[in-house]
């Protein structure tokens, strides 16, 4: 298939597309608040995409790193291409520190279903691929690198664990393809993957209106020594802590939160049997908290006004404006 995407690295130009004073997404601009003062928002100079002034992309964190944004057909307006999901890969590190993206109520249809991929004549499963402008070296192995990796408790195998999850991009069969690049994994062990983070992920998913905008940012630790737990056998990162930070714009304005876990090789049933809470609202914090957390400016793009509003808010009222998701019990 034909990939699309635009990448730039900080502090060299490379390939890249500037759209004149506009956006990929006709709705974006009018989802946007009125601009005011911002001092720490993404100032794309030449040969960078005027997609890292979107709402949810945080703060580039430069230094050998670069952004790589993939589009995909409108689901509106198949001529025209919208950013499917963003990456920041770190080149030294050989990791991926997060995938952002937008959820609209078109990017939300049903029109691919993972299971297809099985009858597919290309692929007859999941198309689990490099990412064709990440250097091959860069990345993962395609295949037995994360499965035949140890756990620190000595167990065997982590998952590809999908950072924009192929659940959240199901609106065409070139925009879910996409989501099984290996920059957009990180290796999971699989009762986290399909346990906790899954219902963490299936919330975002369950409780929006078809108003509601959602931006997400996603990612695993991997800046800091003690936020990483492992390391595969050719030396990938294993993250320790994994995140979202969450931005809902819906008509009653801006709200946001963020969840932060630990990456523990335990199931549901297990964690509680354990005493380890399995309630969502445990791990929730307000944006501020996350960003402390993780070192990465969140939703760096709003006006500082707003910003500084909906990162600082009380950890109650962050859960309660968020009462009908079911994280503030």
């Amino acid at each position: 298939m034909k990939h699309k995407s635009l990448i730039f690295t900080i502090g060299s130009v490379m390939l890249a597309l500037l759209a004149c004073g506009g956006t990929d997404h006709p709705d974006l601009v009018s989802q946007q608040p009125k601009r005011s003062t911002n001092n720490n928002q993404n100032t794309p100079s030449i040969g960078m995409p005027i997609d890292i002034t979107r709402l949810e992309f945080p703060k580039l964190h430069g230094k050998g790193s670069s952004v790589y944004v993939y589009r995909a057909p409108d689901p509106t307006n198949a001529a025209h291409q919208i950013m499917n999901y963003a990456l920041e890969w770190d080149h030294t590190k050989r990791a991926q520190r997060w995938s952002c993206w937008m959820s609209t109520a078109p990017t939300r249809v049903k029109n691919w279903s993972r299971a297809q991929w099985k009858a597919d004549k290309k692929w007859h499963g999941d198309p689990f691929q490099w990412a064709p402008e990440i250097p091959n070296g860069e990345q993962p192995p395609v295949k037995n690198e994360f499965s035949q990796s140890l756990f620190p408790d000595g167990s065997k195998g982590y998952d590809r664990g999908h950072i924009c999850a192929s659940e959240d991009r199901i609106y065409s069969k070139e925009a879910n393809e996409q989501t099984f690049y290996m920059a957009n994994m990180q290796p999971q062990v699989h009762s986290f993957n399909a346990g906790i983070w899954k219902q963490m992920e299936d919330c975002l998913r369950s409780h929006l209106q078809s108003s509601d905008t959602l931006y997400i940012c996603k990612g695993g630790t991997i800046d800091q020594a003690n936020q990483i737990l492992s390391y595969t056998r050719s030396k990938f990162i294993v993250p320790k802590y994994f995140f979202m930070a969450v931005l809902l714009k819906n008509a009653s304005g801006y709200h946001a939160f963020g969840f932060f876990i630990e990456h523990r090789n335990l199931t549901m049933k297990q964690m509680k049997e354990q005493g380890i809470s399995t309630r969502l609202a445990d791990y929730v914090v307000n944006i501020a908290e996350l960003q402390r957390l993780t070192g990465i400016d969140f939703f760096c793009n709003l006006p500082d006004n707003l910003e500084n509003e909906v990162e600082n808010k009380p950890l109650q009222a962050v859960k309660s404006e968020f009462r009908d998701w079911g994280i503030n019990q």
